[in-house]
């Protein structure tokens, strides 16, 4: 999952220790949210427009799929016309830190990583803030940022 720290960094997770990751419109992201996160699911936090991006931490979905309720708030930045209570169009999951990265793990060092080449985050026109990590790249970011077995 995918923040820009001026937005909602890492240390933001941490101090509240849950949070509901709305916003996302785009299709492709809300489906990986709606059908495939599930409670338990670890998540990689990763800082996205800045120098240099990074993985900072690991979170874990405590609250599966739900409606956005930004979509449907007219004061929200996040409001779509078109989403109602019957047809909510964008949905949300909560997510809650688990551990921060011993060491950032950056996006350089994620590319020089052969063993990360099928990692979506790396390949050619992957830009969701939401998207699916292979098991084996999520254990080797983990080992990258310092951390000693996977987090639960």
């Amino acid at each position: 999952m995918k923040s820009e720290p001026h937005v909602y960094p890492w240390e933001q997770l941490e101090e509240d220790e849950t949070t509901h990751w709305d916003g996302v419109r785009n299709y492709q992201a809300r489906n990986t949210m709606r059908d495939l996160m599930k409670v338990g699911d670890m998540v990689l936090f990763y800082h996205s427009n800045c120098k240099p991006p990074h993985v900072a931490g690991v979170a874990r979905v405590c609250k599966e799929g739900y409606p956005d309720f930004t979509a449907q708030d007219p004061s929200s930045k996040y409001f779509d016309p078109k989403a109602t209570p019957e047809n909510p169009r964008w949905m949300m999951v909560d997510i809650e830190a688990v551990v921060a990265m011993s060491e950032i793990v950056t996006l350089p060092d994620m590319r020089a990583n052969p063993a990360l080449e099928e990692m979506p985050l790396l390949m050619k026109g992957q830009r969701l803030s939401v998207q699916p990590v292979p098991q084996n790249c999520f254990e080797i970011v983990c080992e990258m940022g310092g951390l000693q077995g996977i987090p639960t």
